[in-house]
Parts: structure tokens; sequence; C-alpha cells
């Protein structure tokens, strides 16, 4: 879809909107366009295979969603939604997130786990003899490793964890 897209926000009028603004089916200015596809590349989308089609969400824009034959038709598809998403928010003067990869691989994003003494004791020594430094390395690596094999943007299985040691042999569990 070229810059010729047509905006299809619904509140023209009033709340915040400025009354110098076209009527809503009007094209994108080019300028916002580019702006935004610069942005939307730069996001990161999550891809799932269900039925036989593939579906996807932006990261940083979970309610924008796309689906495709393909991996990459449905990620073609996602980026095009994403642009106009973006285009819309920066129209009418809402925030634009930044894209998840900005961080540079900082871990910004805690998860809290509350856990028995034994539990606590036995994910230490699993975690030392692995080779991890600390509880939340080996926690991060088991449970990162754990969803990648489960599959992106799809629930892990019920099936109970099994923890895998740095080498990628099997720890015993707590």
């Amino acid at each position: 879809m070229a810059t010729t897209a047509k905006s299809k926000s619904t509140s023209a009028k009033g709340k915040g909107r400025k009354a110098d603004l076209k009527e809503p089916a009007r094209p994108f200015d080019p300028d916002t366009v580019a702006v935004a596809r610069t942005l939307a590349e730069r996001y990161q989308v999550v891809l799932w295979h269900e039925d036989g089609d593939w579906y996807g969400r932006g990261l940083e824009l979970p309610g924008i969603m796309a689906d495709g034959p393909t991996p990459d038709a449905c990620v073609r598809e996602l980026r095009e939604a994403l642009v106009y998403a973006v285009a819309t928010l920066m129209e009418i003067g809402e925030p634009v997130p930044s894209p998840a990869s900005a961080s540079d691989g900082r871990r910004t994003e805690q998860v809290n786990l509350r856990l028995t003494a034994a539990e606590r004791v036995d994910l230490e020594a699993v975690a030392r003899a692995a080779g991890f430094p600390t509880v939340s390395d080996f926690v991060r690596a088991a449970a990162v490793e754990k969803a990648a094999s489960a599959g992106a943007g799809r629930p892990a299985e019920a099936a109970k964890p099994s923890l895998m040691t740095a080498n990628g042999g099997k720890a015993k569990g707590p």
C-alpha cells in the first residue's frame, strides 16, 4: 500500500483534533508516512502458525494484527498495518511507542517469582552447577528457551518444564 492509503480515523470532530484537518478519508501526508515507516520497520513482530495460516501482531502495538499464507506475507501485511497505525497516532498527536529494539538489548522488564525456601535452595544449587552466576540468569535462560521452543506468541505447553543447563543438558528440577 502506498502513501495513498486513507486515514480511517472516525474522530475527526472534537476532542483535541485540530479544526484544519481534512476529512478522515484523505490520504496520509507522505512525510508522516515516511517517518512512520522508519519507526515501524524497527518494530518487533510476533508470529504464530495456526490452522494453515500465519498470524502476527506488533510487539510495541499488540492491537495491530495481520495474517497471511506464509510468514513473509504475514510480516509484509503486518509491517504495512504498523506503518499506518503509527501515522495515525502521529496525526492525532498520540504518543508513538519506541521500538523495543531501541533498548539495545538492555533488560528493562522485571518478573517477580515467589518460591519456598526449599525451592530457592534447589534453584541456587542447579544454577551454580550449570555455571550461571545467579538464579535470575538461570531462570531467565530456562524461561526464554522454553518460550522459544513453544513458539512465539503461543501459550507454552501445560507440561512441567524441564530446566536446561548452560551446556544444553537436562538439570534436576526442584
